[in-house]
């Protein structure tokens, strides 16, 4: 399940990227960017614990 995460997050910070170069999305690519961050911490916090 960490992989998974942890490919969401490349995934949402590529996109996040993208826009910044191709100037697309606007305020879309920061909620993307938001979102990434959110589900990194939420990794990072989660790490080690058991999960079901």
């Amino acid at each position: 399940m960490s992989n998974l995460l942890w490919t969401v997050i490349t995934v949402l910070f590529a996109f996040w990227l993208f826009g910044q170069v191709m100037s697309f999305g606007g305020p879309l690519i920061h909620i993307v960017l938001g979102v990434a961050v959110i589900l990194m911490i939420f990794n990072l916090l989660t790490k080690g614990k058991a999960t079901l």
